[in-house]
């Protein structure tokens, strides 16, 4: 499990470090408001859904 979670974090890097300033604050105000509404497996899901 630890792997998977790793490539995962190293595949959000990735993709945040393509992202210009005003996506990137975008993006980081959703999992803000993401972190303090849903459990683990909504997070999940969402972010599966937005692929």
């Amino acid at each position: 499990m630890n792997n998977n979670n790793n490539m995962n974090m190293a595949e959000l890097m990735a993709m945040l470090a393509k992202m210009d300033k005003k996506d990137l604050e975008q993006g980081i105000s959703k999992v803000s408001q993401m972190l303090k509404n849903n459990d683990t497996d909504s997070i999940i899901n969402n972010i599966k859904k937005n692929k």
